[in-house]
């Protein structure tokens, strides 16, 4: 599919994600209670899904049983691992020694688990890995260096790296509409909506000597904006746990609040031994799960 194009630097496109990696993280899960606008950790449900120094980041539930995860080799490689909570074992869905792949997602279909591919001529674009194992598609060839998305309507809407980096959404291959600019890593779409929800850099607030955010809905089939309040001070990653509750991590702590409310209210703490920074996050209402990325300390 030929869209309207986006021509960047491609010296930017590895920055999103090479920078990061640099640093090693697991992906820890834990069973969480939840009742109403308030969660809570199980104590002694904490599972290391992975326990290496290289990088374990970007998790995502692809179904109600399996979690599909960006990981490195050890020279630096990365592909695409699904893990599988009923077995406990892991599959390679990529495995590609001269290009790697990251922040695997679900497409609205289902047929396929989509990644940012970073290939061997260092273009980063938005690729389509079936389910089944089959041959990959390449989905936008045009709109690069994608950086991050979420989908509706069988779309994604993107973030473009550039200076500044932008916001878009392909409602057809004549009309890609800029939603925002300067907008943060995390894209989440509003359950059971048409919103997408962002971080805008562009509306601050400084609290307790930190840089909070806002966070910006964008309804995708109205094309008007919503607003969320503003992220936890010093970070950035947040989800949705259901339709109107967000949850954000700092240090080991989680905090969760409702959309139309400010005060962010604390959940808990993740203590686990060598490990800091809960950082992105991915939740499975029906396994009752949620999984972390930690810093190796």
């Amino acid at each position: 599919m030929i869209l309207k194009k986006i021509i960047l630097f491609i010296s930017i496109s590895i920055v999103s994600h090479a920078v990061e990696s640099q640093t090693s993280y697991d992906l820890i899960a834990v069973d969480i209670k939840k009742s109403g606008s308030k969660i809570a950790i199980i104590e002694g449900t904490e599972l290391k899904i992975t326990d290496r120094k290289e990088y374990d980041n970007q998790p995502d539930f692809i179904n109600e049983k399996q979690l599909a995860f960006s990981a490195a080799d050890e020279n630096g490689n990365h592909d695409i691992i699904i893990y599988n909570f009923e077995s406990g074992k892991f599959t390679n869905l990529t495995k590609t020694p001269n290009q790697s792949e990251y922040s695997p997602s679900i497409t609205d279909c289902g047929l396929f688990v989509s990644a940012i591919t970073v290939e061997q001529d260092g273009k980063q674009r938005l690729w389509l890995y079936p389910t089944n194992f089959g041959e990959p598609e390449l989905l936008y060839d045009d709109i690069l260096p994608v950086g991050y998305y979420d989908w509706y309507d069988n779309k994604a809407a993107m973030f473009v790296l550039g200076q500044p980096n932008q916001f878009v959404y392909p409602y057809s291959k004549s009309e890609i509409l800029t939603i925002s600019q300067n907008i943060g890593r995390s894209i989440q779409k509003r359950p059971k909506s048409s919103i997408v929800a962002f971080v805008d850099k562009n509306d601050t607030k400084e609290i307790a000597g930190e840089k909070a955010f806002a966070i910006k809905g964008f309804d995708l089939e109205k094309r008007t904006f919503e607003n969320y309040g503003y992220t936890l001070p010093g970070a950035e990653d947040f989800i949705w746990l259901d339709k109107n509750l967000l949850l954000m991590g700092k240090g080991n702590a989680l905090f969760v609040r409702k959309a139309n409310q400010e005060d962010w209210e604390s959940s808990g703490f993740l203590q686990i031994k060598d490990y800091q920074n809960i950082s992105r996050m991915a939740f499975s209402a029906k396994l009752k799960k949620l999984v972390v990325v930690m810093e190796r300390k």
